[in-house]
């Protein structure tokens, strides 16, 4: 996934470090295997490149994530796409980014929107198949570590640990409690050292995912633009919010709506997030500064 995961954990079974690592390694093998975008061989890539009519057995853990696509998808009215992938070719990023010194022609982005869309996607979730209309292709990049990290949690669970905090590229989710009986604790930090850190955020059984434009940026002619695309409009998303972090009992939800946030910006994120009972906290650049904002969801996770 090009990133660094690790997990924290109390052991009073005294289970062995390298059954605990061999476990959590074993179990985002089994991710990339599926779910990979980089890898040719893995199942997501097979599925791009098969021929029109083909239909696909989907894995347990790729019904999974596919399902809470689309799901998401539909409820933001494609703010999520799984298919948004040669958008973002197109816009200068991931594995088949497109070498270019100015941003896509309008030729470009329409007919890279018009092989993709969620709409065309043929999911029989109840027999977990997926058949490939044509051209048709899939991109988890917004989803699939948030279900690495809830992955990693259920095979260590199965493996017997009970308190524990794993972590992929950012994305978190906690389990029962540090040792001692604390809760395990994380901070928001602020896109910019303008405002201060969040106060600090009890994980118990809780996952949080945050996305934001401040690692991932291209720029060409004067222009810059997020990795973000809105798969609405075949562009990167173009207003002020900086970071959305969401808090879920599932990390694969967070990744998720923190995809859909960030996609929908502040002014339709904060009541998307308050419609759909979403624990949100948002950071927009605004002309007086950075400004936080959160829904209610978040008030009532966060000081409860």
């Amino acid at each position: 996934m090009g990133t660094t995961w690790s997990v924290r954990f109390g052991n009073p079974q005294m289970i062995g470090l390298d059954a605990v690592r061999a476990s959590a390694a074993h179990a985002l093998d089994r991710v990339i295997a599926q779910m990979s975008h980089w890898r040719a061989d893995s199942d997501l890539s097979r599925y791009n490149q098969a021929a029109a009519g083909s239909v696909h057995a989907l894995a347990p853990e790729f019904t999974a994530v596919l399902r809470c696509a689309v799901q998401w998808a539909e409820a933001s009215d494609g703010a999520l796409d799984p298919t948004v992938g040669p958008l973002v070719a197109l816009w200068g990023f991931g594995p088949d980014a497109v070498a270019s010194a100015h941003a896509p022609d309008l030729r470009a982005l329409h007919l890279a929107r018009a092989a993709g869309g969620w709409r065309q996607l043929r999911f029989n979730a109840a027999a977990a198949t997926l058949e490939q209309p044509g051209g048709l292709t899939l991109d988890f990049s917004g989803i699939a570590k948030g279900f690495a990290v809830d992955h990693v949690v259920d095979s260590l669970k199965a493996l017997g640990l009970v308190d524990l905090l794993v972590e992929v590229g950012g994305e978190l989710r906690g389990v029962g409690h540090r040792p001692g009986g604390t809760p395990w604790t994380v901070q928001v930090a602020a896109p910019d050292d303008s405002v201060g850190a969040s106060p600090p955020i009890a994980l118990t059984d809780l996952a949080i995912a945050t996305s934001g434009d401040r690692w991932h940026q291209r720029e060409s002619a004067g222009r810059r633009w997020s990795h973000t695309i809105d798969p609405r409009t075949g562009e990167p998303v173009a207003h002020g919010l900086a970071s959305v972090s969401v808090l879920h009992a599932e990390c694969m939800h967070a990744d998720a709506l923190a995809t859909v946030l960030t996609v929908l910006g502040p002014t339709k994120g904060l009541p998307f997030a308050n419609a759909h009972g979403v624990a949100a906290l948002f950071f927009e650049r605004t002309p007086q500064g950075l400004q936080a904002s959160a829904s209610r969801g978040w008030h009532e996770r966060v000081h409860a």
